[in-house]
């Protein structure tokens, strides 16, 4: 029984980690998505992306989406193995869409979906990525009829931080 429980803790904090990555990606918040990632992790967004280190990624996002109006990341399908206390694997599947204004001012859509495979590391009591393949099951970009504007914002003044 406390192995059982301790697994379902274990999948508690790496799917609270994975939604962590997500925030930070919308929220424009480096030091939370530097967290998700061991500072010796492996990133492959394959190759037309990027290739390296999570600390790496998170920091180009930082200087690529602020091009962009607004993003979300929506993340399902949450699938988590543990193998032994201190490693597991995960699968995500991610529906990102960004959205840029183009050259006419209008909105105009980048929709990418695909699967986070995860392996994570738990050291120091903290579950982080360790290594992250990015599979794209498909793109799509377009105009959008830009019907609704965007309520949040990019950082941590957005209301989810309920004032920290």
């Amino acid at each position: 029984m406390e192995k059982a429980l301790q697994e379902l803790l274990d999948k508690q904090a790496i799917t609270e980690r994975i939604f962590d990555y997500a925030r930070s990606m919308d929220r424009m918040d480096e030091e939370l998505g530097k967290a998700c990632f061991h500072e010796d992790s492996i990133a492959d967004y394959g190759e037309a992306v990027f290739k390296g280190d999570g600390s790496g990624f998170v920091e180009m996002c930082m200087r690529a989406h602020p091009m962009f109006k607004s993003h979300a990341h929506q993340i399902s399908n949450v699938r988590i193995w543990i193998d032994g206390p201190d490693k597991a694997r995960s699968e995500s599947y991610v529906d990102a869409t960004l959205r840029r204004i183009d050259e006419e001012g209008k909105p105009f859509d980048i929709r990418n979906c695909g699967r986070y495979v995860d392996e994570w590391e738990k050291r120091d009591g903290q579950w982080r990525i360790a290594k992250r393949q990015y599979l794209v099951d498909l793109d799509q970009s377009g105009p959008n009829s830009g019907l609704f504007e965007t309520t949040g914002t990019r950082d941590r003044t957005d209301p989810s931080y309920f004032g920290q």
